[in-house]
């Protein structure tokens, strides 16, 4: 079983530890899915600075297939990120660099080798709405995380977006539980037949279009606890992993008996998350730089 990871890459600066880190919700997708025994690949734009190869090394370090992805002259996308009492805190980024100025577009050599993956993950921060049509075309699940930006949900973002999408994840935060339920109502009323909020130490919420089911989220060991980067995007791995583990394919919906050992994998996916540094480590010395 196979899974694509679609989109952006970026470098996690923590300026309080001056070190950095590589990630991206779709590496990070790529690589915890690795991680969790499936075979992983990664398709996105690196730049041509010395960032760019720092992630391109990680990535393959962690023996995910990155034959498939380009290198284009400009910056790596960087964020400048502070952890306060164990929360991150984003300080400030450069629109994501290459990633978003130069997006990836796929071709029809492409879709052969979408094709065979079971699913292809995607994000708001790759560039990749456009590209979701051909992503469907050719075959396979397709994974979507809208994150937390309100703009990235409204009528006419999902109009763009869920048609060819079948799991969205959204960050919700704090929201209350009835903010949260129509939220998702929303996104699968716009065409999404999975939606999934996390709602940090609230745990989470999925609907499949006619059930609500909460989890909440997994007890952390304190004394191992690093930082919360990369909790979302594991949680959204776990999931999907254990989804298709259980036979979920486009002709195959999940089963209302997967849905509750998925969620359960995935809380637990999250807390294990938040004993590693950054996304999935790999960190280097990094001096410490004027704010973006």
């Amino acid at each position: 079983m196979k899974v694509i990871g679609f989109g952006d890459n970026i470098v996690d600066r923590f300026l309080d530890r001056e070190v950095m880190y590589p990630g991206g919700n779709c590496v990070n997708f790529a690589v915890l899915a690795r991680r969790l025994g499936l075979e992983s690949a990664y398709m996105g734009v690196f730049g041509s600075d010395p960032l760019g190869a720092f992630v391109r090394s990680a990535i393959t370090a962690e023996g995910v297939d990155i034959s498939r992805c380009q290198t284009r002259q400009g910056p790596n996308g960087v964020t400048e990120i502070e952890v306060i009492n164990g929360d991150r805190t984003f300080l400030g980024w450069n629109e994501g660099g290459v990633t978003i100025s130069q997006p990836f577009v796929l071709g029809p050599e492409h879709q052969d080798y979408l094709a065979t993956a079971a699913l292809v993950h995607s994000s708001v921060y790759s560039a990749s709405e456009d590209q979701l049509p051909s992503v469907r075309a050719a075959g396979p699940l397709v994974s979507f995380d809208y994150s937390w930006e309100p703009e990235r949900r409204t009528d006419l973002y999902l109009r763009r977006t869920a048609p060819y999408v079948d799991l969205a994840l959204l960050s919700l935060g704090d929201a209350p539980l009835e903010a949260v339920k129509h939220e998702l109502t929303r996104v699968t009323g716009a065409g999404v037949p999975l939606a999934v909020a996390t709602r940090g130490d609230a745990g989470a919420v999925l609907y499949d279009g006619e059930r609500f089911l909460t989890q909440g989220a997994a007890p952390t060991d304190v004394p191992r606890f690093v930082d919360t980067m990369g909790c979302g995007d594991a949680f959204v791995t776990g999931l999907a992993v254990s989804l298709l583990r259980s036979g979920w394919t486009r002709d195959s919906p999940p089963s209302p008996d997967s849905l509750r050992p998925a969620l359960v994998f995935a809380a637990e996916t999250a807390a294990e998350q938040c004993y590693v540094e950054a996304a999935f480590g790999h960190g280097r010395p990094a001096a410490a730089a004027t704010r973006i």
